[in-house]
């Protein structure tokens, strides 16, 4: 291996990661250091006392609007790929077009009514708006995991069958990573969409990134609002380009 090697494979991955980590390394900044934009949001709000969000630190509004949507989506990858898979084997074909459309209904139920009737099941908190964000990413994840696994050439399952392949080991070592990029790409769609939705979760006592953005819309404070939505904007650019990335690898190791 020649010594010109290392620093190109240093640079190609540079290439490869530098959005998400230009879009990681602002959100960063941001989060430690929005007390530094003080004059700037005071332009925005000049006739307000306070305009930085006081009422919890950044860090700790990322962090658990981070856990609230990994949890939701952990959930739904689970449950999504779990019941399409389900529905493509020749036991549970008759429910297909039951779980598609379970899962149409779930997105096209609107996240505040699912959080107005879980409030008084599971009270206010962060369960709620985790049922939501579940119900609301589940769809993508179904519809494109049904579309990964049906689109698979007949013509490889018929030779993975021929050397003995069935079931489980024709799933695992077959079909999934044949899948696996569109089955990706559902799950960036759900993920990046709930990172969004997950600030409703401020209105039922959840304290994510969503709570500046609330707050400022109660109290009339343009620059709460800003903090909040600029946060989940570079959070979203962030995940999103991570599962871009993911996703050239994928095809790429299927090349």
């Amino acid at each position: 291996m020649s010594e010109s090697t290392f620093p190109r494979r240093r640079a190609s991955a540079w290439t490869l990661w530098r959005a998400p980590l230009i879009w990681c390394g602002l959100l960063l900044a941001l989060t430690f250091g929005m007390a530094a934009l003080e004059p700037l949001f005071r332009a925005v709000e000049p006739g307000s006392r306070q305009v930085i969000y006081p009422h919890a630190d950044f860090l700790t509004l990322l962090g658990r609007h981070l856990l609230v949507v990994g949890v939701a989506a952990l959930l739904a990858v689970v449950i999504g790929v779990g019941a399409a898979v389900l529905v493509t084997r020749p036991a549970g074909r008759d429910f297909l077009p039951l779980v598609a459309q379970a899962a149409s209904m779930g997105q096209t139920f609107p996240p505040v009514a699912v959080l107005a009737l879980a409030v008084p099941v599971l009270g206010f908190g962060t369960w709620p708006i985790i049922v939501a964000l579940l119900l609301y990413g589940l769809l993508p994840i179904v519809r494109n995991t049904l579309a990964g696994l049906q689109g698979i050439d007949p013509s490889v399952l018929e030779a993975a069958r021929g050397m003995g392949m069935g079931g489980v080991p024709q799933l695992l070592q077959v079909e999934l990573p044949l899948a696996a990029p569109v089955i990706l790409a559902g799950i960036r769609t759900s993920v990046t969409i709930n990172i969004a939705t997950a600030a409703l979760g401020a209105t039922v006592g959840a304290s994510n990134l969503g709570a500046p953005i609330i707050s400022g819309i109660v109290n009339g404070n343009t620059a709460y609002v800003l903090q909040g939505a600029v946060l989940i904007g570079l959070l979203a650019l962030t995940v999103d380009s991570v599962f871009e990335r993911c996703q050239r690898l994928v095809r790429r190791g299927q090349d």
